[in-house]
């Protein structure tokens, strides 16, 4: 595969599937580079890691939005990933961020392991023999957890799944006009959704997020709290569902290493570590480049240039993880990327984690006949990813 090949495979539903010979081979041509009408792409792991961290490079937030797409907030779907923290820079993010870990605190990630277990303990039970596991674990654990934590009903869990699918693509860099109208239409139900859940909640506090921040000293406006409202419920649920599928499949794919799992499960903080890193499921992170960077090797960014870190490509950088094509949870100092890093290092990555290193040990010994059953298929996304069915039997 050539280099242009081999980037233009990227935006393209073949390539996708599997992008890691491509970021190989992007790697070896260089650890940044312009293409695609002068869009920037970084593929190794130190430079990723190093870019992540600089505050000069920002995320295109409203004002840059203002400047190529001036109707952006018709759009809600869009307008609730913009004006949220997630597409905000300081002092913005830093007010928005501080807002939300306040209320976001470990405290209260940790006091979730008892309704994790619960939770999922009760869906493997309910599992049939044969199941889709993205339907019938890797979706409904993560919605059940973020909503005990935004105090959201169980009975609106399934619909949020539809609202999240169509929203998302938001994230993503290429899209169609029909995606993107679906957006619109997810963004204004969640939008309409949150506006009662927070006067609800304003009239009646609760022990849960959703009070907290609603409540006058969170310092949020009202549309900055609607979109991080949207953002946490989108971005509590996605990325995990994406996580729990891709390592169930790569457990059952090195039963050696699933084996050691189920008889240790005190071993599940580092096969987490392991999965995100072998196959992350956020692949690319955007961000611009707010004024020239001299860099290390002779490297430049000119003032305005569009970043587009490879996240996927730095997790598999041979020259941070020898064999990284190889699934080894043994390997030392395991730092992968898939959350970001820096100011905008995701919030809910703890939460994650913690979902993850629960459920796999539980998924292993408590269905020990576990086994991959038929052709998985992947949704056809750069950003996120994941699957959208994973076939599997139980017994």
């Amino acid at each position: 595969m050539d280099f242009q090949t081999a980037l233009e495979s990227l935006f393209a539903a073949e390539g996708r599937r599997d992008p890691y010979p491509a970021y190989e081979v992007l790697r070896s041509h260089a650890p940044m580079f312009a293409a695609l009408d002068g869009r920037w792409f970084v593929t190794t792991h130190a430079l990723t890691s190093h870019l992540l961290r600089h505050p000069a490079v920002r995320v295109a937030d409203a004002a840059v939005y203002d400047g190529y797409w001036p109707d952006w907030r018709e759009n809600r779907g869009v307008a609730s990933i913009v004006q949220s923290m997630l597409l905000s820079n300081p002092p913005d993010h830093t007010r928005m961020r501080r807002a939300a870990a306040a209320t976001f605190t470990a405290r209260r990630v940790a006091a979730l392991r008892d309704v994790i277990a619960e939770r999922a303990a009760d869906l493997i039970k309910e599992m049939p023999e044969r199941a889709d596991f993205v339907s019938a674990f890797a979706y409904p654990l993560p919605i059940a957890v973020i909503c005990a934590l935004l105090g959201v009903p169980d009975s609106d869990q399934p619909w949020f799944r539809r609202q999240a699918a169509d929203l998302t693509v938001v994230l993503e860099p290429i899209s169609t006009e029909e995606e993107m109208r679906r957006a619109d239409a997810a963004g204004r139900e969640l939008e309409d959704y949150f506006i009662g859940l927070i006067a609800e909640r304003r009239r009646e506090p609760r022990e849960d997020l959703t009070s907290a921040l609603a409540s006058e000293g969170s310092g949020l406006t009202g549309s900055e709290l609607l979109s991080n409202l949207v953002l946490l419920l989108v971005a509590g649920f996605e990325t995990t569902t994406n996580l729990l599928g891709t390592g169930i499949k790569v457990l059952l794919e090195h039963p050696d290493q699933a084996d050691r799992l189920r008889a240790d499960p005190e071993l599940a903080p580092a096969f987490v570590e392991e999965i995100l890193r072998y196959d992350s499921p956020v692949q690319f992170a955007a961000r611009y480049a707010a004024e020239p960077l001299d860099l290390d090797g002779g490297l430049h960014l000119p003032a305005g240039a569009d970043v587009n870190l490879l996240l996927g490509s730095a997790n598999r950088d041979p020259e941070r993880y020898p064999d990284p094509h190889r699934f080894d949870p043994d390997r030392p100092n395991i730092q992968p990327v898939s959350f970001g890093g820096g100011a905008h290092y995701c919030l809910g990555a703890p939460l994650a984690r913690l979902e993850a290193q629960v459920a796999f040990p539980m998924l292993l010994t408590m269905l020990p006949a576990l086994a991959l059953a038929g052709e998985p298929r992947l949704r056809d996304r750069l950003v996120l990813r994941g699957f959208a069915e994973l076939p599997i039997t139980t017994g």
